[in-house]
């Protein structure tokens, strides 16, 4: 058996392997150069090796790289602060993912009802196509067949309706309803943009039923879409959010924020998580932090978003192969009307990271330090994709 082998297989890998990363690029075993416009599944949102994460990473792994949530975390208390400055929350429970980060909000939904009085409302309402983990309970919320298949039964308490549908979502209101959970903008399924106004009508929904409304901005998060988080694009705030893959720059990392009269239904003995929050963790995301609003980050990402719009849309007068485009920020699809598998494989042969979903979708998410040079490089490469294909 060798090496590969002695791992499961639950992913279906592409046959290469990096050694080495440095903003946008990459590099693999054989030293050829490939543009990431993936970054890590939207994790690498400073690129590779940020110099000021990679410093505060090494730093604190010389000094202390863990304890235990038992004892204080002076870092964890000043990462919680950073964070909830940047949006309504109040407090932070951190942990390793966005799978637990959801599983947070799912239980803190429940006991908070628990605790006002409204044991017998458990039930959350999600949306079709939309992604919120592979715990069993996320799983659950996650209203894919293809991901749960296999799995079954599945945790109760979950209700599904069409994404961007507010009227759907107020017909699936049960007497055992707790809350809503949609991400602003769907990510797994394809870079789905939901119509203006549709955040604030699940807003007033829930506040004319008593009900908690809960972000996932676990891929939409840390100004991935220009604002710090997508939801800021409305109105509107939820009473909870979670947020994961960019927050601490590839270091595992995730937190579930809220409201103070949300988060009070958390008290010791509720909920914990061994590694949530430990010092090598807050440091990265501290660092990351930093950057992306000291140093001007996010603050760029609508002009580079202008440009991939533009080129996008270039592409799409080119080729009639091309279905449509969807660009939020640097979240970015191209849905195709056939062939998008060969399409992915060939722009990874010649050196272009993205993603499929869904069968027929390039889904592209950039590091938030991406040049101009390199959008046009990258485009130039799918350019040539679609030409040389159809």
């Amino acid at each position: 058996m060798n090496d590969i082998q002695c791992i499961m297989s639950t992913y279906g890998r592409s046959p290469v392997a990096f050694t080495r990363g440095v903003g946008t690029r990459l590099w693999d075993e054989e030293g050829r150069e490939y543009l990431d416009f993936l970054a890590g599944i939207g994790v690498n949102n400073l690129g590779h090796c940020p110099p000021k994460v990679t410093a505060a990473i090494c730093a604190q792994a010389g000094q202390l790289i863990h304890t235990s949530n038992l004892y204080r975390i002076p870092l964890q208390e000043q990462l919680a602060r950073r964070l909830t400055a940047t949006c309504f929350a109040d407090q932070a429970f951190f942990c390793n993912s966005g799978a637990e980060a959801n599983e947070a909000a799912i239980k803190l939904t429940r006991k908070y009802m628990r605790d006002h009085g409204q044991p017998g409302r458990f039930e959350i309402i999600t949306a079709v196509h939309g992604f919120h983990g592979r715990t069993l309970a996320t799983l659950s919320a996650t209203a894919q067949e293809k991901v749960q298949r296999g799995f079954e039964p599945l945790m109760p308490g979950f209700r599904y309706v069409p994404f961007n549908d507010a009227g759907c979502v107020e017909r699936a209101i049960s007497p055992y309803t707790a809350g809503i959970l949609v991400e602003p903008i769907q990510g797994e399924s394809g870079v789905r943009i939901p119509d203006e106004g549709y955040l604030e009508a699940l807003r007033a929904i829930a506040d004319r039923h008593g009900l908690l409304l809960i972000f996932d901005e676990v891929q939409t998060g840390m100004g991935r879409t220009g604002k710090f988080w997508s939801h800021q694009w409305s109105t509107m705030t939820p009473d909870i959010m979670t947020v994961a893959k960019g927050l601490a720059s590839g270091v595992p990392m995730g937190a579930c924020l809220a409201s103070a009269k949300v988060a009070a239904s958390f008290s010791p003995g509720t909920h914990a998580s061994t590694f949530g929050g430990n010092p090598l963790a807050c440091a990265a995301a501290l660092a990351t932090l930093e950057s992306l609003i000291d140093d001007g980050v996010i603050a760029g990402v609508a002009a580079r978003s202008a440009q991939l719009v533009q080129r996008l849309d270039s592409l799409a007068a080119s080729h009639s192969m091309i279905k449509t485009t969807r660009c939020r920020g640097l979240m970015a699809a191209v849905e195709l009307n056939g062939g998008a598998e060969e399409v992915a494989a060939m722009c990874l042969n010649r050196g272009l990271l993205l993603s499929l979903q869904m069968g027929t979708t390039l889904r592209m998410l950039p590091p938030l330090t991406i040049t101009p040079e390199e959008i046009d490089q990258g485009m130039a490469i799918l350019d040539g994709v679609l030409s040389d294909l159809f």
